[in-house]
């Protein structure tokens, strides 16, 4: 799975957020949206890869500015995480 943080520029509420995440869920198929206007960032779970410039493009129509935008792998942490690594 893919974790894609994206740094916001302009969100100033709970709604700027909801904004964002409608944009980012309408756009692409995604397991999970969450943004944060103190943050001012708002963080992607997704199967499959999302390129920049798609992204870019999507969020371009809700008026914040993307300012840069940071991809990794994620694995899920939880409760049992630690026994992954003793596999």
């Amino acid at each position: 799975m893919n974790q894609i943080t994206v740094k916001i520029d302009g969100m100033m509420c709970g709604m700027c957020e909801s904004h964002v995440n409608d944009a980012i869920r309408r756009a692409f198929p995604v397991k999970k949206v969450t943004s944060s206007h103190t943050k001012g960032e708002t963080v992607i779970l997704t199967e499959k890869d999302v390129s920049e410039a798609e992204l870019r493009a999507a969020l371009e129509p809700t008026g914040y500015q993307v300012l840069w935008i940071r991809k990794e792998t994620y694995e899920k942490k939880g409760l049992l995480g630690f026994l992954k690594g003793n596999k």
